[in-house]
């Protein structure tokens, strides 16, 4: 026994050593916690996130949703490692891509059109602010200059696709008066004449957007440039809102709309648990695959380019689907059995050396016991060749009968039984030579 605890004990805790090696350094366990950024608590971004929250519970993991200025500051607060963010909602053109990023994108979600709202009987306005006749129809953003627009507040992707496609127009601070707010209180402003137009960017689930979808004396600019700003300007659409898609009894709106839209993505940290990406994606596949306006069931998530590379599990799930494990079992035990294959081949490449080992490191120290003996006995016979008068016969007898004695006392398992039966008769040789006369010349 003393033996096989002398080899099995360290090699069991070798084998667990290796096991918590290869399971700390290969694929560690997947966290129970992912922190989401979003945007403002009444946008589209955070609705969202509120129900992938719904989805996650569904599998044991906690969904921790951040509220934030927007895309902006949901990029930066990515790229600054002092924060615990994992993931945040990105609106497609508001980044680019710095040589330290270690961010990935997942893809697209959904569309969130730029939704130009503005009050009606809006007169034009001359550089000397004169006024002209009302506009029956706002189809143009140059039409906007020396106004009062909203733009939504600082670090928000509306702000940033809003300055750019301004811009584009030949309108700033200089000419125009560009208002950095966002918020259910432009309503308000919008309906008393504080503000003649308002920038929002979002889906039609957007409490803002449906708001003023639905208020008396708002309008919504159909653009007649969208196709040409889709494209000019990096990652929008053109789309079309149909003449009473957002409600045919009192044909909102009644005409169809002309719209661009950039796409809302999901943007990660490169160190995110790909069994949390994965939960991410099946997660937005089940709340953002369902039809909308402006999408068909199952357009997203999908795949698309972006200043972001896209993440090895993104591509996997797009060209295959929820992983296999997970189609048949609970996500805590397909991410187990996940991690249990991955250490399969390391642990077989470690085991398969030290299974064969151990059986030759438990034979070596019962045979170097029973060795040790023979070394003794052989000894002895040098001796008694070399040197027969040295001991009388008296004690080179008893000397033999201590390795026998010794020999007799040894725990040998019955697998090396014959080894030491062997010794025994190899001690009866040599006793045998003492009595034959090796003392022929010694008195007795």
């Amino acid at each position: 026994m003393r033996d096989l605890f002398a080899v099995v004990l360290p090699t069991l805790a070798f084998i667990g050593l290796a096991f918590w090696v290869t399971a700390h350094f290969i694929k560690p366990e997947p966290p129970d916690t992912l922190t989401i950024s979003t945007g403002s608590d009444i946008g589209a971004y955070h609705k969202f996130a509120m129900r992938y929250r719904d989805v996650f519970a569904r599998h044991g993991v906690e969904l921790d949703v951040l509220p934030s200025a927007g895309s902006i500051e949901n990029i930066e607060r990515l790229r600054d490692l002092k924060t615990d963010v994992d993931a945040g909602f990105v609106q497609s053109g508001t980044a680019r891509i710095r040589a330290d990023d270690d961010l990935l994108t997942l893809g697209a979600f959904y569309y969130e059109p730029l939704w130009i709202f503005y009050r009606s009987g809006l007169q034009a306005k001359t550089k000397n602010k004169t006024q002209t006749p009302a506009i029956e129809n706002l189809t143009t953003l140059l039409q906007l200059k020396w106004l009062r627009i909203a733009i939504g507040g600082n670090g928000s992707g509306t702000q940033s696709l809003a300055l750019e496609l301004l811009a584009a127009n030949g309108i700033d601070n200089t000419n125009t008066t560009l208002v950095p707010e966002g918020g259910l209180h432009l309503v308000e402003q919008l309906s008393n004449g504080s503000l003649d137009a308002v920038f929002v960017v979002g889906p039609t689930e957007s409490a803002l957007v449906w708001i003023l979808l639905h208020t008396e004396g708002v309008n919504l600019m159909s653009i007649s440039h969208a196709e040409a700003y889709s494209r000019r300007v990096p990652g929008l659409s053109h789309l079309t809102l149909p003449r009473g898609a957002i409600d045919l009894v009192r044909d909102i709106p009644p005409t169809d709309v002309q719209l661009v839209a950039p796409v809302a993505s999901m943007v990660v940290r490169g160190d995110t648990h790909p069994a949390l990406i994965g939960l991410l994606l099946q997660a937005a596949t089940e709340v953002n695959g369902e039809p909308g306006i402006f999408q068909r069931s199952g357009e997203f998530p999908r795949a698309m380019h972006s200043e972001f590379p896209v993440s090895p599990e993104a591509t996997r799930y797009y060209a295959s689907g929820k992983p296999f494990l997970q189609r048949y079992l609970p996500f805590w035990a397909a991410t187990l059995v996940d991690r249990m294959m991955v250490l399969i081949l390391p642990i077989i490449a470690i085991l398969f050396p030290v299974f064969r080992l151990a059986p030759m490191a438990y034979g070596w120290r019962v045979r170097s016991r029973i060795y040790r003996q023979y070394g003794e006995l052989k000894f002895i016979e040098a001796e008694l060749q070399e040197t027969p008068n040295l001991h009388s016969r008296e004690e080179w007898l008893h000397m033999l009968d201590a390795i026998e004695k010794d020999a007799n006392l040894l725990p040998t398992p019955l697998a090396f039984a014959d080894m030491l039966y062997t010794l025994r008769e190899h001690i009866a040789l040599v006793r045998k030579q003492v009595w034959r006369g090796a003392f022929e010349s010694t008195p007795s």
